[in-house]
């Protein structure tokens, strides 16, 4: 059974139609990557896949939950325990250490200090971080924050990790370590992505490419 569908996706800014009829499915476990040109409209839908902005029409479901269909406190609470974000920015909160950010999701969701700790730190050690977890986000290179990134979107061990061209702003070895980090929890812990980038290399690894070209979807 498909994790995520997508029906007939439309969503306009003013005159500008962004997407148009877009259908999607993503299965359990599957890294896929969204593709097209700038402006394409790749990070629309991935906001919309993701319950940050909703569509003009169409219906994202997860499993049989419906999620454009929530009132907006039943998603949020749906966006933070089922879905995980990772941004080109790692946004980081700057006062915080490493596991102190990763810890944050579970916080709101209203676990113990003790038990988000224990979990963050565990994160932290899967991602070879273990040694950073007291660092602030000023002390650590680019690719540990992001590293640091994903440890916090996987903390509430979410349903699909989301990813807006995660390493757009590495250079190219922490590039490719982050996509071969991608590919190392989809193996270890079932993880399923949905990547948007411009990175050929890393769209070439996923197991399937998704073009989005004049607001349509292409396989």
């Amino acid at each position: 059974m498909q994790m995520i569908k997508a029906v007939n996706i439309n969503k306009s800014y003013g005159a500008l139609h962004v997407l148009r009829d877009v259908n999607l499915e993503i299965n359990p476990g599957e890294v896929v990557s969204i593709v097209g040109a700038s402006g394409a409209g790749k990070t629309t839908l991935l906001q919309i896949l993701g319950t940050l902005d909703h569509p003009d029409s169409g219906v994202v479901s997860y499993g049989d939950v419906d999620v454009t269909g929530l009132k907006e406190r039943e998603l949020a609470r749906f966006r933070n325990e089922k879905i995980g974000f990772v941004f080109q920015a790692h946004h980081l909160l700057p006062e915080f250490t490493a596991v102190e950010n990763v810890m944050i999701p579970a916080l709101i969701r209203g676990d113990k200090q003790e038990k988000a700790r224990r979990r963050a730190t565990e994160l932290l050690e899967h991602l070879h971080l273990a040694d950073r977890a007291e660092h602030k986000p000023s002390a650590l290179s680019g690719g540990e924050c992001q590293r640091v990134a994903v440890a916090r979107a996987l903390m509430n061990s979410p349903m699909v990790v989301l990813a807006d061209e995660p390493s757009g702003n590495l250079d190219s070895q922490h590039a490719r370590e982050l996509h071969e980090l991608f590919f190392t929890l989809r193996k270890e812990l079932g993880q399923t992505f949905v990547i948007v980038t411009h990175n050929e290399e890393l769209a070439s690894m996923a197991d399937r490419k998704i073009t989005i070209k004049d607001g349509k979807n292409v396989e």
